[in-house]
C-alpha cells in the first residue's frame, strides 16, 4: 500500500510538472509572438524620410505642419510579399499586418508573419476578395491573451461601439476609414462570407437591409451604394462554427 501510495504522489508531481512546463512553454511561445508584432508595428509607424508636409496651402503666420496619417508599409511588403495591408482599430489591441493568399485562402490561419507555426496566426482577407469588391472579410482568431480579434468580442456591448467606431485599414493604395455600422452574430456558413460584390444598388441595398434587420444594435447608420463595406470576423460563442463580426462602412472623416 505503501509504494502505492509513492507511486501516485510521483505521477502525481510528474503530471503536475508536465502541466507546468506547457503552461510556461505557452506562455513563452505567445509573449514571443506578441514581441515580434511589436517590432512590425515599430517598423510601419516609422515615417519614410520623403513624406511629404501639407503647408503650402496654408496662410498663417506660422506654418503648420500637416502629416496625413500613414504607415510605413513598403518594408513589411519587402519582406513578405503576401502581405497586403495594415489593420487598425485605435485604442484597442487590433494593429496587425494583413495577408491575402487566395490560391491558399488560409495559409496564415496558423502561421506567423514569416511564415513559421503560430497558433494565433495573421488576420488575413478572404481569398475571394479583391481590394475593389463591395465588401472586404478579413478574419483573425479569438486569441484568449486578448490578442488577434478577441477585441472584437467587446463590440456586443453598444457602448463600446460608441467609443471604437473607426476601423482602420491601409494598403499601398492608401488609407481608408470603415465607420461600424453592424454588429452580428452569424455561423460560419452564413451567407454574409459569401457577399464580395453587390449585382446592382437593389442587391446591395436588400444585404444591407437585412444585415442590420440582424444586428445586436442600431447604430443609426445606413451604407448607401458605393460605400465600400469591411467585415471583421473572429469566433465567439458555444460551438466551433458560431462567429460575430463586425461590419463598417467606408467613411471620409
Amino acid at each position: 500500500m505503501r509504494m502505492l501510495k509513492i507511486f501516485l504522489i510521483l505521477l502525481l508531481s510528474a503530471l503536475v510538472a508536465i502541466s507546468g512546463y506547457k503552461i510556461y512553454k505557452e506562455v513563452t511561445t505567445q509573449q514571443k509572438e506578441i514581441e515580434k508584432f511589436d517590432e512590425l508595428q515599430e517598423i510601419v509607424e516609422e515615417i519614410p524620410d520623403n513624406t511629404e508636409t501639407k503647408n503650402e496651402a496654408i496662410s498663417t503666420e506660422e506654418p503648420v505642419e500637416i502629416i496625413e496619417k500613414s504607415r510605413n508599409l513598403a518594408p513589411l511588403f519587402e519582406r513578405n510579399s503576401d502581405c497586403i495591408g495594415w489593420i487598425c482599430i485605435p485604442e484597442t489591441n487590433i494593429n496587425y499586418p494583413v495577408m491575402h493568399t487566395p490560391s491558399n485562402p488560409q495559409r496564415y490561419l496558423r502561421k506567423n508573419f514569416d511564415k513559421e507555426y503560430s497558433n494565433a496566426g495573421i488576420p488575413f482577407l478572404d481569398g475571394n476578395n479583391t481590394l475593389d469588391g463591395d465588401n472586404l472579410i478579413i478574419y483573425g482568431h479569438n486569441m484568449r491573451n486578448g490578442t488577434m480579434f478577441s477585441d472584437l468580442t467587446q463590440y456586443r456591448n453598444e457602448d463600446y461601439c460608441i467609443e471604437h467606431p473607426v476601423i482602420e485599414f491601409e494598403t499601398a493604395r492608401g488609407l481608408k476609414l470603415y465607420t461600424v455600422f453592424a454588429v452580428v452574430y452569424v455561423k460560419n456558413e452564413d451567407s454574409w462570407y459569401d457577399f464580395y460584390a453587390a449585382d446592382d444598388e437593389t442587391d446591395y441595398k436588400n444585404k444591407i437591409d437585412e444585415i442590420k434587420r440582424r444586428a445586436l444594435y442600431d447604430t443609426g447608420i445606413t451604407p448607401e451604394y458605393g460605400q465600400q463595406l469591411l467585415t471583421l470576423s473572429t469566433c465567439y460563442g458555444a460551438t466551433k462554427n458560431d462567429r460575430i463580426i463586425v461590419i463598417g462602412a467606408e467613411s471620409t472623416y
